[in-house]
């Protein structure tokens, strides 16, 4: 929540388990005025125009979209205070870069390094990852197995969505040479998937995990978000990417790829998809903060703020 006026928090230390979330700001400017961060923005989103103070203390990470600038002195009690900063597109489907001063705790990093380096348990969170794409807990904790199977009811959904939303769909096929050269639906699914690694690369630097340690894929510096990004992948960029082809069918009025990327980040806006990435995080990770939080809190969290 964004609160006019002074906060009164000026030596509060709030620990990060007990703090709201992330909250997303754009078109507008970041500064400090008699020790109070102040936001200055003509209207971004659910956000109307107006100078607004700013609840650093008891925020995670500030995400700081399109047409934001903000001033040294903005950075510094950011610093200070442990609130992260991350730079995006709008509606967080372009990630730029990030300076997660929190968390306060290591215990996230620490577990995930620990899974990560027993490769029973490395198998087991990837097993888990594909139960919850696939909606079953699979036989087998082989990867190669898994990839398999994963393969196989892709296929099968991407035939079903071509169905449902009347495109005619001839597979996937991908030339990192020449993206382009791919057919509509193809070039739409690697946009949907762009966009969405990018809120992955958000929910990442706000948990303070560690990119380049993934589950299932391995050789990319940001392995881990590739992971999360997959947890959404066929819900979100994959039904965004076929609607947004039959929509282009119609309508020529901008380019496939803002099409695409207008439709995925009102569609996680709608679905708060970077709060349950961070959730999904810290399950997978077996840490259990968001479940007792829910649990102790069942209410909805107030507008503007997203829970962390």
């Amino acid at each position: 929540m964004v609160l006019k006026g002074r906060l009164g928090l000026k030596t509060a230390r709030v620990p990060h388990g007990d703090r709201h979330g992330c909250l997303w700001l754009g078109r507008g400017s970041l500064y400090v005025e008699d020790g109070t961060l102040r936001f200055a923005t003509t209207g971004a989103g659910d956000l109307a125009a107006g100078d607004y103070a700013i609840p650093f203390q008891t925020v995670t990470t500030l995400i700081l979209g399109p047409g934001t600038s903000l001033t040294h002195d903005a950075l510094r009690i950011c610093a200070r205070h442990g609130a992260g900063l991350v730079f995006t597109g709008e509606d967080s489907v372009r990630f730029y870069a990030s300076m997660p001063f929190g968390a306060d705790s290591s215990r996230l990093a620490r577990r995930q390094v620990e899974l990560w380096s027993d490769r029973d348990a490395r198998n087991h969170v990837a097993r888990q990852m594909y139960a919850t794409r696939l909606g079953e807990l699979l036989p087998s904790d082989d990867l190669a197995a898994l990839r398999g199977i994963e393969g196989s009811r892709v296929k099968a959904l991407y035939a079903r969505l071509a169905e449902a939303h009347g495109v005619r769909w001839d597979g996937r096929r991908y030339n990192r040479d020449d993206p382009e050269g791919a057919d509509l639906l193809n070039q739409a699914i690697n946009h949907a998937t762009t966009a969405l690694l990018a809120a992955a690369r958000v929910a990442v630097a706000s948990t303070s995990t560690i990119p380049q340690l993934g589950f299932i894929h391995e050789d990319s510096g940001i392995a881990f978000a590739l992971d999360v990004a997959d947890l959404f992948r066929e819900e979100i960029a994959v039904d965004c990417a076929f609607a947004a082809v039959k929509e282009a069918e119609n309508d020529r009025s901008m380019s496939l790829e803002a099409r695409v990327r207008r439709k995925v980040g009102r569609t996680m806006h709608r679905k708060h998809v970077v709060p349950s990435m961070i959730d999904r995080i810290k399950e997978l990770l077996g840490d259990g903060d968001s479940e007792n939080r829910a649990e102790s809190d069942p209410a909805a969290e107030p507008s503007g703020v997203e829970p962390a």
